[in-house]
């Protein structure tokens, strides 16, 4: 490896039938993992020393790819080899077309490896690359070892402990009824003292595989059913600008360059139990509080993109039954025209029961606005809703007002800055 830090990119070509897949990495030392947290996936997005990182999913023009961020000068010494590996999700590779992984320069994108995974069939999760140490330095090594067990079988393969559904146990056999005692029996005798039982070790918990993405099939989810409805909920979006300039504003005859400035604004209109309205926003410093109404808390303003940081806001789910109806949704600031010539990917991580994540539709309309989810209290249930919906303001009408009118909110707005 002529550099240490790395942009792994697992990639493949989407379609009608095609399964999701995932990127996931592994750092062994004598071919098996440590512990647990030696396994980084969309679950455990970073490992404890900082060396890998899972960054998520891009979709340009219908080629996907899921990306782990990788420091090899970041690894500790004991590590020997960092597997690279990819799972399906509701299918076999078999399905998947253009399956490959490529190392890049992370500073410079220059492609430094790359291998393509070829004649796949029944294969559930593959072992596509590693890194290993050799004389001193980092050398990549192409794989391609199929498991027909999906990513539950290749993380156990190489010592994860991971979480299964509880079986019933099964029925005892029935036991035959006890012979005829003889008319005299000696007396019992006192059973030998056995030596005190020494407490269990605590076990870590297993790693949980479970996850959710929302499709425009399956819209919704249920966190009351996920067990998911206490503990805090992060909210983060990411995002990847595609062309250097916003498609519709060419169109108009004013081209509007998409530089790294590009300013995203995630937000969340609440309703709490009690009938109160309002707006979390980086505008007007309204970013909300945790632990007293309305529950939800923006982190600061991002203007990257990036998964590690990106945009963040975090619902305290310890206070639900206050909380009515919440609606997400993000806003172009400055920096661009539309949405048009953007991806991003939204997901939130409850504390307790499985991620959800979903990628937004490529953007036809001149919007500067997009609803992405609506979290509902039924009372007797907590409901994510994907909406993932454009909106177009009219003329001097801001995002903000078009959102609330779109929703029917029915709140009073007036302009503000940062």
């Amino acid at each position: 490896m002529p550099t240490t830090a790395l942009r792994v990119e697992l990639g493949w070509r989407s379609g009608p039938g095609v399964p999701d897949a995932d990127a996931s990495a592994l750092l062994l030392v004598g071919g098996k993992v440590r512990s647990d947290g030696d396994f980084v996936f969309y679950n455990q997005p970073e490992h404890s020393s900082g060396a890998v990182r899972h960054e998520g999913k891009r979709d340009a023009g219908g080629r996907v790819t899921d990306t782990l961020l990788v420091d090899l000068a970041r690894v500790e010494p004991a590590i020997e080899t960092v597997i690279l590996a990819a799972s399906a999700d509701g299918g076999t590779f078999g399905q998947v077309p253009d399956l490959c992984i490529e190392v890049k320069d992370a500073a410079q994108g220059a492609v430094v490896a790359r291998f393509d995974s070829m004649g796949a069939s029944v294969e559930t999760a593959f072992v596509l690359g590693e890194f290993y140490r050799r004389q001193g330095a980092w050398k990549f090594r192409a794989v391609g070892q199929g498991y027909s067990s999906g990513l539950e079988g290749l993380a156990t393969d190489y010592g994860i402990t991971v979480d299964e559904p509880q079986q019933a146990a099964p029925a005892a056999a029935p036991t035959a009824p006890p012979a005829t005692p003889p008319a005299t029996m000696p007396p019992p005798m006192a059973p030998p003292a056995m030596p005190p039982v020494p407490p269990p070790v605590p076990q870590a918990p297993p790693v949980s595989l479970s996850k959710v993405t929302l499709t425009k099939a399956a819209p919704s989810v249920s966190l009351t059913k996920q067990g998911g409805t206490s503990g805090a909920m992060r909210v983060n979006l990411n995002w990847q600008v595609r062309k250097q300039f916003s498609g519709w504003a060419s169109k108009l005859g004013r081209p509007v360059a998409m530089h790294n400035d590009l300013d995203l604004d995630l937000c969340a209109l609440y309703e709490l139990a009690d009938g109160s309205k309002g707006v979390v926003q980086s505008l007007g410093n309204a970013y909300g509080a945790l632990r007293q109404p309305p529950y939800i808390h923006l982190d600061g303003d991002d203007r990257t993109g990036a998964v590690s940081s990106g945009e963040n806001l975090t619902i305290n789910l310890d206070h639900q039954r206050a909380i009515r109806r919440i609606l997400i949704f993000v806003t172009i600031y400055e920096g661009a025209r539309s949405f048009a010539d953007l991806h991003a990917t939204v997901t939130l991580t409850p504390q307790f029961g499985a991620p959800i994540d979903f990628s937004l539709d490529e953007c036809t309309v001149p919007s500067t606005v997009c609803a992405l989810v609506l979290i509902t209290n039924t009372g007797s249930d907590l409901v994510v809703q994907r909406e993932a919906r454009y909106l177009v303001p009219e003329r001097g009408v801001s995002p903000q007002r078009t959102v609330d009118h779109a929703y029917g909110w029915g709140m009073n707005w007036t302009p503000g800055r940062k």
